[in-house]
């Protein structure tokens, strides 16, 4: 009997549905401190897995998805076929050595009872702390051991994404919201995807269940009783308000009742058929009413060109949500359920520690570890009352190795992040920031260098100068320094 749920085949040989069933609401169901029946929890995935959808996503924060999952896996074990298991790993940020991310890899492992993790996805809350692609490498390592089948990463935006490509980590997807209403990822992130065959995994797809028949004509509500969709209220009002929702809202009901669908058939038809997009996850039920007969209607569904047009023309009406794809895990607006997440970032751990300078009171230093500056007798950053200078910075991670050699504009992110660092240790932050200079081994490599300094200084605008330096040594691409006034 085929499968009624379409599969998709990634470049890595990964195969999995294109409709992935989500396990967030475990978290959200056990939020209170009761865990739920484990048997009787994988008695309803087990459900799914009899209607064709064998895919499912969870993470280390879900509650006990991950031994539910397990268990569900033990009753398919020595099947020919059996349900696909992608977790998540989200460490704090701190030191990724191999023994941190092996022990983070076998929890997994152990959780699931498997001995092979399918696809594996990391997320890192904070990129100015370079640890991330520590980890990366100690996940690929882990990898070609055997214990992880593919990797994944999660909310990264494009620039990131690349520059852990251009690293050389051989990622399969990346995990983003992506919806009628968050069309971020159709951006710069799509295009990057074409160029490299990595492959979207859409999450947010019906907005918490925003973009469904019960909010058609609704008023706009006063509260949110969940996590969910409190995260996509903010959502909604970031993309120009409840208006601009309701008329899209109101065209994807329009398009529903010619193809006697349901709105979030067209919303999920919408995702599915965006060029980078492998599969959209939805939500899994364990313990309410599930929608597994409607969901399979999605892969029946066919938008039409009049269909496109009429969503995109009331999209119109809606503002971009801003930034790019898990920036409202990182920056303002912040975007999820808790709000602003300030008080978070501030509590992660810096990169580098502020150190006095002996003999000269008021005087901070930073010092990043690359071997050339005890060998040339300099500091990464020093800080003077209310003025920070950063040394030229080159894409140098740890001690003496050059990240993403011979790309420029992953050299260029990978050194932005490490002077926001610097200049956060002597307690700054880059909106201080009155100069910047660049300088570049080819000229011809100005746009990616320039479109990098763009995204870190858009709105900020300091004085900038970008030369072409001919001079630079090895690997590396491009060098920036850049200097900044803090309000003392």
């Amino acid at each position: 009997m085929p499968n009624p749920v379409d599969l998709i085949r990634l470049p890595n040989g990964l195969s999995l549905n294109r409709l992935i069933c989500g396990l967030w609401q475990i978290a959200d169901i056990e939020k209170g401190g009761q865990t739920l029946d484990i048997d009787r929890a994988a008695g309803a995935l087990d459900d799914y897995v009899a209607a064709g959808f064998e895919t499912f996503d969870m993470a280390d924060h879900y509650g006990s998805a991950e031994l539910i999952m397990g268990r569900l896996l033990t009753r398919h074990a020595g099947q020919d076929r059996r349900p696909l298991a992608f977790t998540k790993w989200c460490p704090p940020p701190g030191p990724m050595t191999a023994d941190i991310v092996r022990a983070g890899v076998q929890a997994r492992l152990d959780r699931l009872g498997v001995a092979r993790v399918d696809l594996l996805q990391f997320h890192w809350w904070s990129f100015e702390h370079p640890a991330w692609l520590d980890a990366l490498h100690e996940m690929e390592a882990l990898r070609r051991e055997g214990l992880i089948g593919a990797i994944g990463v999660t909310n990264f935006d494009a620039a990131h994404l690349e520059l852990a490509l251009a690293d050389g980590i051989p990622l399969a997807t990346n995990q983003i919201s992506f919806s009628l209403l968050d069309r971020r990822a159709a951006g710069l992130l799509t295009e990057l995807c074409a160029r490299t065959g990595v492959r979207l995994l859409a999450y947010g797809t019906l907005c918490g269940g925003f973009l469904s028949e019960t909010w058609l004509g609704r008023p706009e509500p006063s509260a949110m009783p969940d996590w969910s969709r409190a995260k996509y209220k903010r959502f909604i009002d970031a993309a120009g308000g409840w208006e601009a929702f309701q008329a899209i809202l109101a065209a994807a009901a329009e398009i529903a009742r010619k193809h006697g669908v349901s709105v979030a058939n067209v919303a999920t038809r919408w995702v599915l058929d965006q060029p980078a997009v492998a599969a959209a996850i939805i939500g899994a039920r364990v313990t309410e009413r599930e929608h597994r007969r409607d969901n399979a209607q999605v892969f029946s569904l066919v938008l039409d060109a009049e269909d496109r047009a009429r969503l995109d023309g009331a999209m119109t009406a809606a503002k971009p949500i801003p930034g790019d794809c898990g920036d409202e895990y990182r920056r303002p607006p912040f975007l999820t359920a808790s709000g602003d997440l300030s008080h978070h970032l501030a509590a992660i751990p810096s990169a580098y520690a502020a150190e006095a300078v002996p003999g000269r009171p008021g005087r901070l230093r930073v010092r990043s570890g690359s071997v050339w500056e005890p060998l040339a007798g300099y500091s990464r950053a020093v800080r003077v009352g209310g003025r920070i200078c950063v040394s030229g910075t080159t894409a140098t991670h740890g001690a003496d190795r050059c990240v993403a050699p011979g790309n420029a504009g992953a050299q260029a992110t990978y050194i932005l992040d490490k002077i926001a660092a610097s200049i956060a240790a002597l307690g700054g932050t880059m909106e201080d920031v009155i100069r910047t200079r660049i300088y570049l081994r080819d000229a011809a490599a100005w746009e990616p260098v320039s479109r990098a300094h763009g995204r870190t200084f858009g709105d900020i605008l300091p004085a900038n100068t970008l030369l072409g330096a001919g001079t630079l040594i090895g690997d590396y691409e491009v060098e920036i320094e850049a200097e900044a006034e803090v309000t003392v």
